[in-house]
């Protein structure tokens, strides 16, 4: 497999989530941008962040690629969860578009296939955000520029504890299986020694987020620990 300079560029690298959530004070596409220059300045080789005013913000700011998505809604498939989402995260400036890449029902009824087949023809770099084997499997046959384990977890980033670590597993039954794919561990990674045992279990690349830039769940974390 060919793989482009751009993800080629991320490989053994640090990619850093750029997201806060509705209602939270940081939600605001200047502060994500300082954010990710912050994140920039400080190594990150890529960043990841959603919704087209963001994504725009961020591509302004940064001279690391960007890896785009918009969430539509709270529950099953909302990552990218169409062809429209994904064409306009290009327009507003991703170098690569992650969307869910799961079997699940999607809002238009269409397939994951009918997602990529033309994203592809149109020379985009699309990321599979997967749950599963089954998942990562389907999308290295349908022909995902990368596979993500984003998903298996199973719930958003905002709701897991600093105990919870990444999902290894899945990690290296996916790296065993494809060693030429550009797999990629996403979630739960808290820590430089969970990064670091992401990479040592063949990942291409760790994208951390919460970890770094949402100071809401460092907060807490530090909070319980302290007045437990």
């Amino acid at each position: 497999m060919a793989v482009d300079p751009i993800i080629q560029s991320l490989k053994g690298k640090l990619i850093v989530s750029v997201q806060s959530y509705i209602g939270e004070p940081l939600r605001c596409p200047e502060t994500m941008a300082q954010m990710a220059r912050a994140c920039e300045l400080g190594g990150a080789a890529a960043i990841r962040c959603q919704g087209l005013a963001d994504i725009a913000a961020i591509r302004s700011r940064v001279e690391v690629p960007v890896i785009g998505l918009w969430k539509d809604g709270h529950e099953g498939v909302y990552i990218t969860p169409t062809l429209r989402h994904a064409r306009a995260c290009v327009a507003a400036g991703s170098d690569i578009v992650a969307f869910d890449a799961t079997d699940r029902p999607r809002p238009d009824g269409k397939t994951v296939a009918d997602t990529l087949i033309p994203l592809k023809e149109e020379g985009v770099l699309c990321m599979a955000d997967c749950a599963t084997i089954e998942d990562i499997r389907r999308a290295v046959d349908m022909g995902f520029d990368i596979v993500s384990t984003t998903l298996s977890h199973g719930v958003a980033a905002v709701d897991c504890t600093m105990a919870d670590g990444p999902d290894l597993p899945l990690l290296r039954q996916a790296t065993e299986e494809f060693p030429e794919i550009p797999v990629i561990c996403e979630g739960r990674v808290h820590t430089p020694e969970e990064a670091r045992a992401a990479i040592d279990a063949g990942a291409w690349a760790v994208v951390v987020g919460t970890a770094i830039t949402h100071p809401t769940s460092l907060t807490s974390w530090f909070k319980a620990e302290v007045e437990k």
